[in-house]
């Protein structure tokens, strides 16, 4: 097998034998990812407990953001993503994260300590999106494109899930809802250690503890991936993407209540149009993922990159004046385009690293790219409270910027192995 170590997976064991790995994989990205806007979720029962605003509720999401930028650069730079088993790294990673999010929904006194909960809930989350990337990559490497497509549909599911809960759980209090996401990313764990790693890992690369500490204030080779031209472009793409995403879905609940979309669609409330406007990217994701294997990652991403940009710009002029229905129509469509691109971008960027460091490739790229999300989530979040929903005129340099990005850096060139996917 040379460099590369068939792992003895717990697969077979009791009922798990009759589902794929990457269906247990992305079953349990859905239960870890709950974990990431649960407190969007109960943004009303915090503005009644705390009396926070639109950017208290930014400040927040970004405490989530800047612990997980911190966790990314820590499996990166610190080789954690290849020196351990990714399996191992998402268990504990989703247990702590549920304490964590449970501190936040029993222990908070008021923004401060909730942003330190938050933040820890961010560092967490560091190793269950990055690792499930990993472990998809370790059992299905020759799908790449097709499969995270399924797991980052999940992680979409994953982020509407809190609004779902609330919106079930309407008269139950804000703590109880954001717990219910604790628990679910315990089961998150349990079935990762039920399934462990796939075969397709190379072996850990083992360093001292003196090695790693010298790689921390060098230059790590995995910033080498940046030279590679392919990589290069889908991580531009990648980055512009970011920029748009995570910002719409932390106002998508303001954008709900702040138009004649709420109005005239109140029996769903806020939580039930919010999560299916964001719910719906999942089959945003699998339908992106069924494409790319008949046309290439390549083309799907900037497909879907170009859509959602168009979205936003069609919101910018005519939000005022679309009726509600057309109005429910352009929000799902954005939804929908919004996170497909992601999975195509991830599968572009593992396919034109060196297998031995995809892992850290991947993880540096995560914290790149959610950088970037600090800006655009804090911007718009201030924004909105000056100007409401016109303020998404913010979004549009993203998918520009990953447009010219990747065209100009590939030219529309799309690696050979990815083909493949």
């Amino acid at each position: 097998m040379g460099n590369y170590r068939v792992y003895a997976p717990r697969l077979p064991l009791t009922s798990m034998r009759f589902f794929s790995p990457i269906t247990i994989i992305a079953a349990a990205q859905l239960l870890g990812t709950s974990l990431w806007f649960s407190a969007n979720s109960a943004a009303d029962g915090l503005a009644l407990s705390w009396q926070v605003t639109a950017t208290d509720i930014g400040w927040l999401t970004n405490a989530v953001q800047g612990g997980f930028i911190l966790g990314t650069l820590v499996l990166a730079l610190g080789d954690v993503a290849d020196r351990y088993r990714a399996s191992h790294i998402f268990i504990v990673s989703a247990l702590a994260g549920a304490f964590f999010n449970g501190c936040f929904a029993w222990f908070s006194e008021g923004l401060t300590s909730a942003l330190v909960y938050r933040f820890m809930v961010g560092l967490c989350l560091a190793g269950i999106y990055p690792m499930g990337m990993k472990l998809v990559v370790s059992w299905e490497p020759e799908r790449a494109g097709a499969a995270l497509a399924q797991l980052v549909a999940m992680l979409t599911l994953g982020t509407a899930l809190p609004h779902g809960l609330r919106e079930i759980g309407a008269g139950l209090p804000w703590q109880w809802v954001i717990f219910a996401s604790s628990v679910l990313a315990v089961a998150a764990a349990g079935l990762i250690y039920r399934l462990g790693d796939g075969p397709h890992l190379p072996r850990p690369v083992t360093r001292t503890p003196h090695s790693t500490t010298r790689r921390l204030f060098t230059q790590p080779a995995v910033f080498q991936v940046f030279r590679i031209p392919q990589f290069r472009a889908a991580a531009f793409g990648y980055f512009g993407h970011m920029w748009e995403l995570y910002a719409f879905w932390a106002i998508v609940p303001l954008l709900v209540s702040g138009t004649s979309l709420f109005e005239e669609s109140s029996a769903l409330g806020v939580p039930g149009l919010s999560f299916a406007i964001i719910a719906i990217g999942a089959l945003g994701c699998i339908v992106g993922g069924l494409l790319s294997r008949k046309m290439g990652s390549g083309p799907v991403a900037l497909g879907a990159l170009a859509a959602s940009g168009s979205c936003a710009l069609i919101f910018v002029l005519f939000w005022e004046t679309l009726p509600s229905i057309w109005l429910l129509v352009l929000l799902l469509v954005w939804g929908a385009t919004v996170i497909a691109d992601s999975p195509q971008f991830s599968a572009l960027s593992a396919a034109a690293c060196p297998r031995e460091i995809v892992g850290a490739a991947l993880a540096i790229q995560n914290s790149i790219g959610f950088s970037i999300t600090l800006v655009s989530i804090a911007g718009i979040s201030a924004l909105f409270e000056l100007t409401g929903p016109a303020s998404v005129w913010l979004l549009l340099p993203g998918p520009i910027f990953g447009l010219l990005g990747f065209i100009l850096t590939t030219r529309g060139f799309t690696p050979a192995r990815e083909q493949q996917s």
